[in-house]
């Protein structure tokens, strides 16, 4: 029995009846005084050379603070409050901040659009933003009686602001100065809603999957099994705070089990990654496949990498050449999982067990997965078809938020088992490996990113010059996928290079830049079924075949 057959042995399920992470985690490491000596919850650190850290007794006070605060302005149980922070403190006290108090947080990238936001808050019901106070204008549309909170992002929390609060803002650092007098957090149940990701599909705007507080408790099952966690250990994940990763990899995994995060705030930039990696003796590194193949390139001559236990990746598939190469350069292995937003992680690769290549890996310990084919049966060992978790399961969302038909179109029973569908092809060898087979939707996973094909489709026809437009994923070197748009026009007008960039730098407007079309191909006639919907996988197809397109910017 290897050390995979003997985690699955031992698991045992234990997911509590009633579960607050901010008192059932942060508050319970800050009164264990022997792990708060030992080393800060957060270490964070910005590209001006700024670093400030944080004990978890820190953290669960200025989120009592800030929580005391949100709760004497109306903010209660249930209440839905937006996030959208970068890679700064105050986004992890927010968090926190906003689930002590029972209500359901709603982390956004700061990427979004006026537009996207508008939605967000409509969709959702939220009436409370935190946000940057370089972002308070794309809040315009907010409803008139929201709570506005702006942080300055020059400076630390917990300590003053420098700049001036923006109008009809109320100032985060004043709040966490409030004082918390007895704040005492409420009682949460396991099943209580407590996070909504935005999320992309093949068709529609986003969706807000809902997540349960019992996912919160999962998470750090995902960080003991794949993450390989400890209060020892050095969590350093590049992942941005809007994404669920960030749960798994930033805040809810790591802290509960107790570890260090290393939290940085700047641009990318390969060689830096490395000198905060040993500057900070970060021992589990998680970074998109997008990151690493950049990180191969560079000469490690003179690095200590020596703390470095681990390397994990999700998200999109590493190549073995990549994943080879970074293992050499670090003598320490990549272990790559597969997750969704809807389900969080599901299969990964462990420690001290046999790595395959190109094998997302086994599920994880409570995990129970089985591969749907076609026929509606479940698949032999190396038979595709799609993967499907076995339900009742402590990692599925409760469902996509204020959609019931949209989430009941995810489950399947068959032979009286209850299954979500995840909309991914997966093959299975004879030991149980998973191996991907590409999406059974039309999503484009671009770097990491999810990015439905209908929202750069809709965007780009609000464009005077376009009449209809088809979105696929086009392959890529550097990040697996990129989007790429087939544009038939308006009559009298001719596609070239400049439209192009025109049509690009438009959809930047009109959506979150990262879904922009880095390839635009201009054709006659999109292929269309006898009903006329477009069929993408027709595009789809001829893009993975290789045959060279007739006219192609890529920026």
């Amino acid at each position: 029995m290897d050390r995979y057959e003997r985690l699955r042995a031992q698991y045992r399920a234990d997911t509590p009846r009633t579960f607050n992470f901010g008192t059932d985690v942060v508050d319970a490491w800050a009164t264990n005084t022997e792990r708060n000596a030992a080393s800060p919850a957060l270490i964070w650190c910005n590209a001006a050379g700024a670093e400030h850290r944080y004990s978890f007794a820190d953290i669960a006070d200025l989120t009592d603070r800030l929580a005391a605060a949100l709760r004497r302005r109306g903010v209660g149980a249930g209440d839905r409050v937006m996030v959208m922070l970068p890679r700064i403190p105050a986004w992890q006290i927010a968090m926190v901040a906003v689930l002590k108090l029972g209500a359901i947080a709603i982390p956004c990238v700061t990427m979004l659009t006026p537009k996207d936001i508008s939605y967000r808050l409509a969709n959702s019901g939220a009436k409370t933003v935190i946000t940057t106070s370089l972002e308070v204008e794309k809040f315009a549309g907010a409803p008139d009686d929201a709570l506005r909170i702006a942080v300055d992002p020059s400076v630390a929390a917990g300590t003053a602001a420098t700049a001036a609060t923006p109008h009809g803002w109320l100032s985060f650092a004043d709040l966490i100065a409030e004082d918390k007098a007895s704040f005492t957090a409420a009682t949460v149940q396991a099943e209580d809603p407590a996070l909504i990701f935005y999320t992309s599909g093949s068709t529609g705007l986003p969706k807000g999957v809902t997540h349960a507080s019992r996912a919160l408790h999962a998470w750090a099952g995902s960080a003991e099994y794949w993450l390989d966690l400890d209060q020892d250990d050095v969590m350093f994940c590049t992942a941005d705070t809007g994404w669920s990763k960030a749960g798994t990899s930033i805040l809810f995994g790591p802290w509960g089990r107790g570890s260090t995060v290393l939290f940085y705030d700047g641009p990318f930039d390969a060689g830096y990654r490395i000198d905060l990696i040993a500057r900070h003796g970060v021992t589990v590194y998680c970074a998109a496949a997008t990151e690493l193949r950049r990180l191969v390139a560079l000469d490690l001559t003179g690095k200590d990498l020596s703390k470095l236990r681990i390397t994990v990746s999700a998200g999109e598939s590493l190549n073995p050449p990549v994943l080879a190469a970074w293992s050499a350069m670090t003598a320490r292995p990549v272990l790559e999982a597969y997750g969704l937003t809807e389900t969080l992680m599901l299969v990964a690769n462990y420690r001290d067990t046999e790595v395959r290549p190109g094998a997302m890996g086994r599920p994880l310990p409570g995990v129970e997965l089985d591969i749907i084919t076609a026929a509606g049966g479940r698949a032999a060992p190396g038979e595709t078809g799609q993967l499907a978790l076995r339900l009742p399961s402590p990692n599925i969302m409760l469902g996509y938020w204020q959609d019931d038909a949209r989430t009941a179109a995810t489950r399947t029973r068959i032979d009286g088992v209850e299954y979500f569908l995840t909309g991914d092809n997966a093959r299975a060898d004879a030991d149980g490996y998973l191996y991907y087979e590409g999406r059974a939707d039309d999503v484009i996973n671009s770097a990491g990113y999810r990015i439905g094909p209908q929202e750069v489709e809709n965007a780009l026809i609000e464009h005077p010059m376009v009449r209809e437009a088809a979105a696929v994923p086009s392959p890529d070197e550097e990040r697996g996928e990129v989007v790429k748009a087939f544009i038939v026009l308006h009559d009298g007008f001719e596609g070239s290079p400049a439209l192009a960039k025109e049509l690009q730098d438009f959809v930047k407007r009109m959506t979150a830049p990262y879904k922009y079309p880095r390839r635009i191909e201009f054709i006659d006639e999109l292929p269309k079924n006898a009903v006329g919907k477009i069929q993408r996988r027709d595009l789809r197809l001829r893009e993975f075949a290789g045959n060279p397109p007739a006219t192609n910017t890529r920026a």
